[in-house]
């Protein structure tokens, strides 16, 4: 037996280079049956060869390998698969063009649009192609070929192509064209859709105001009843009251719920607030109301379709539902005129010429307020007749049985403040404390805790100290007095203090004179004064770093608290008379029939309200001129010459 430790190394190398040789030889001839196969298809017959004869032998060779089992099982193999196993679509485009026409719905195949395009879709796709290349290959194109510049065949062929240019630069109109109108049609129908949006978003302001008044009501409700039971269990009565004085100190007994404590009703301060209006365009109109039969000398509202409280040279205050347009009552006391309101949050104060300030308690308001669709717009159109809308309105507010009776006001009224000899004509108060300015040259600081004046700030005594005070004119400025006339408002002379704020014990002032006056009220001194206005200052706002103001030399201007300084300035053609800003916007009345709006972030001044030239078309009259304006997070209220009321968005 041999191992294969006893095995050649020479036979081992001749064996291996003779399995070479065989794999050598079988390449080889399968390359020549592969050459003779491929020449006696392609390569022509030769005159020694029959024709056909290398193709006979190379299918001969082939017919013997298909002889062999293992090719054969591979061939049997495809009789046993399915088409949808060979195929990997089981559906022809066919099949699924039928199915998916087959299946489509009536609706969608009634909205499939008329092809009425003039063009095919190879022209089409020819005209999308970018033709820059293409003008670019006739900007450099040859002028020696084709026989030369002139040549008849040239300019044929140059002109053909100029045309067909020309007709698919025509294509690619038509193809911009049509995606215009889709473009429109989609916005019509998105603008459709954000109507139906709005109309619903108004519905759900409607009830969630329905749904606070009904809270509110429970809240009286829960509150009369602990009344009930408190005094049902009081050990003191009304004739019991004389004999237990005698045992109860008088602290306790100012302890118990007075009688006149039935009637007040509890602050109910709403837990969100309507945003209708975020959502509606500038300069859009809300409602219109005729509040008064003469010219409107203040107004101020808490919160966007809230309640507004308006007063006129009609000598009414008028307490009014924004989100209806339905008067809730009169605020009756004053002697005269009222000529600056301030609402903060249910509390009212109104300054009158006849020298008082009055608090009010908007809360104790016994009519609710029915609410109604925000998003209803009152205009008086050509097609409405004026007259009898204004004869309507008129007999509403005048008629005592009315809906503007004051019964349900009647005990609104908190206290009454009287220290003034003039007439109060601006007012501001915060955080329990009121600063107020009047004719009799004075600012004065009350306490709304006592209803007592705490300090008082003599302007004249301040402004002494300046020998050229004296010789200012300040013995020729007068109130604002009663006109006779609307036409007379231009030629009034302004307000001894046209507008004040404060904030803790910073106060800012703006007189006649044209100063801004920043005082301190701990101390009761002028801290700056800011020089600018050349005209008295009729508005006046600030915030943590700017200071606006307003004035009679037709002009708005804002200061820079941190440096003294004007920042900003803008002229106008008539005089300022009332003015607001935000962080957005700064809203003015400036002897027009429109309101002035400032726009603070793009930059840009621009008009609303009804003497704009689209909302004019739809009135039969000119707009009276706009003298208060009020804007609160985009929600704007002016008051005209006329008595109305208009509620916009800016």
């Amino acid at each position: 037996m041999v191992t294969a430790s006893h095995v050649n190394p020479l036979d081992a190398d001749a064996s291996l280079s003779a399995l070479v040789s065989l794999q050598n030889t079988n390449i080889g001839s399968f390359s020549r049956k592969v050459t003779s196969t491929a020449g006696s298809l392609i390569s022509p017959f030769s005159d020694s060869l029959a024709p056909g004869s290398h193709y006979h032998h190379a299918m001969t060779e082939v017919s013997k390998d298909l002889r062999r089992p293992s090719i054969q099982k591979r061939v049997f193999t495809f009789t046993k698969s399915s088409p949808s196993e060979i195929v990997r679509s089981k559906l022809s485009a066919t099949e699924i063009s039928h199915r998916a026409l087959t299946y489509l719905p009536d609706e969608l195949l009634r909205d499939i649009p008329d092809n009425d395009a003039t063009y095919s879709l190879f022209q089409g796709f020819r005209a999308s192609v970018d033709t820059a290349a293409a003008k670019k290959h006739r900007e450099g194109k040859n002028l020696l070929e084709d026989g030369g510049p002139n040549s008849m065949s040239r300019l044929t062929k140059e002109r053909d192509t100029m045309n067909e240019a020309l007709d698919l630069l025509g294509i690619r109109k038509s193809i911009a064209s049509t995606e215009i109108r889709e473009i429109d049609a989609k916005i019509s129908r998105l603008t459709s859709i954000r109507g139906t949006v709005l109309e619903r978003l108004a519905k759900l302001e409607q009830e969630e105001t329905e749904l606070e008044h009904e809270l509110l009501e429970l809240d009286n409700r829960i509150e009369d009843i602990q009344y009930e039971m408190v005094e049902e269990n009081s050990p003191i009565g009304g004739d019991e009251e004389g004999e237990s004085g005698g045992f109860m100190s008088e602290s306790i007994y100012s302890k118990l719920p007075s009688p006149k404590g039935r009637k007040h009703r509890s602050a109910h301060k709403r837990k969100s607030m309507p945003i209708l209006h975020e959502h509606m365009p500038p300069g859009s109109e809300i409602k219109e109301m005729q509040c008064h039969a003469d010219v409107i000398t203040a107004l101020d509202f808490d919160f966007p379709f809230g309640k507004l409280v308006t007063a006129a040279l009609d000598d009414t205050v008028r307490v009014w539902d924004l989100s209806s347009g339905r008067g809730l009552g009169l605020l009756e006391g004053h002697h005269a005129s009222v000529k600056c309101i301030q609402v903060e949050d249910i509390y009212v104060a109104t300054g009158s010429t006849d020298a008082t300030i009055r608090f009010w308690d908007l809360s104790r308001t016994d009519v609710p307020s029915h609410p109604g669709s925000n998003s209803v717009t009152h205009k008086r159109g050509p097609q409405s007749n004026q007259e009898e809308d204004f004869e309507d309105d008129m007999s509403a507010i005048s008629s005592p049985t009315g809906p503007m009776s004051s019964a349900g006001t009647q005990d609104c009224h908190l206290l009454t403040l009287d220290s003034h000899i003039g007439e109060v004509t601006a007012l501001y108060f915060q955080h329990g404390t009121l600063v107020s300015g009047s004719a009799d040259k004075t600012l004065r600081q009350w306490d709304l805790s006592t209803g007592r004046c705490v300090q008082t700030l003599d302007i004249l005594w301040t402004a002494s100290s300046s020998a050229s005070s004296e010789d200012s004119g300040w013995s020729n400025i007068t109130s604002l007095g009663r006109s006779s006339s609307r036409t007379n408002m231009t030629e009034m002379k302004a307000d001894f203090v046209g507008a004040l704020q404060c904030f803790d014990a910073a106060l800012a002032c703006g007189t006649a004179d044209g100063l801004v006056r920043l005082w301190d009220l701990r101390s009761g001194q002028v801290h700056r004064s800011l020089v600018g206005h050349t005209g008295p200052v009729t508005a006046l706002q600030f915030d943590d770093t700017y200071l606006v103001t307003g004035s009679m030399d037709r002009s708005i201007r804002i200061w820079d608290l941190r440096t003294g300084s004007i920042s900003d300035a803008f002229a106008y053609e008539h005089p300022i008379t009332s003015m607001q800003f935000d962080p957005q916007r700064i809203v003015s009345a400036a002897g027009e029939n429109v309101a002035k709006i400032y726009d603070r972030v793009e930059g840009r001044h621009w008009s609303c309200g009804a003497g704009v030239e689209g909302q004019k078309e739809d009135r039969l009259s000119t707009p009276a001129i706009v003298d208060r304006v009020r804007c609160k997070e985009g929600y704007l209220v002016e008051g005209r010459r006329d008595g109305v009321i208009g509620v916009w968005t800016c």
